[in-house]
């Protein structure tokens, strides 16, 4: 099983890679008539588009979502809704020397070892960019959930870098969108900050925990 699609009711089967002309979701189970504009899809995508700190990619991506079917009037039709972004600053060069060469922290021996090919043009379907088609089918998700269940908020934050975990003292949920690494303890963040610039002038990695929290779920 490939994991490209995930969901039962609502389906999202995504698809692109990295450094393809592009990628996206293909949403199946959607309603009809949940209001839906390319506006309040950009809105997340917008939040997660890198190159806005130096703690993410680079790579400098608009990360404009097209809505190629699915929505009419503005409003779902209860059939697949087809998304699309363009890949705009794909640097394929940059792979070169790693084409023959696993690299450590990623999926390169893993698809290998499983398809017996891989895209090393930045991991291909492995790359974080794959996560842009994610959140424009979570955008469609939270419309539908908006219009069925007004009443439910969800939102997530991140809890820890490494070893390092906020202090939940701390919590305040205005900081999530203050900070660069979206977590409610402004403390833990510059701590994180610091943290983080040692761990790359190790030339090393370290994982993170984030926390979702739904509420007045029916």
């Amino acid at each position: 099983m490939s994991l490209n699609t995930f969901g039962h009711l609502f389906r999202v089967t995504t698809w692109g890679e990295s450094h393809g002309p592009a990628l996206g979701a293909t949403v199946d189970g959607c309603p009809p008539n949940v209001p839906i504009d390319a506006a309040a899809l950009q809105h997340w995508l917008d939040k997660r588009k890198p190159g806005q700190n130096k703690f993410t990619t680079q790579r400098r991506e608009p990360d404009e979502v097209e809505i190629l079917s699915g929505v009419f009037d503005g409003k779902s039709t209860g059939t697949p809704i087809q998304l699309m972004i363009r890949n705009t600053d794909q640097r394929s060069k940059d792979y070169g020397n790693i084409s023959e060469t696993f690299r450590p922290g990623h999926a390169d021996i893993t698809y290998w070892q499983k398809y017996g090919i891989r895209d090393y043009r930045g991991g291909g379907r492995s790359s974080a960019r794959e996560t842009a088609a994610r959140v424009a089918a979570g955008g469609v998700a939270r419309e539908a959930i908006k219009t069925l269940v007004p009443n439910v908020e969800i939102k997530g934050y991140m809890t820890q870098i490494g070893p390092h975990k906020i202090n939940r003292d701390n919590f305040d949920w205005d900081q999530i969108e203050q900070n660069e690494f979206w977590t409610p303890d402004a403390q833990a963040a510059k701590d994180w900050a610091a943290y983080l610039d040692d761990i790359r002038k190790a030339h090393n990695s370290v994982g993170a925990v984030i926390e979702v929290v739904a509420r007045n779920v029916p």
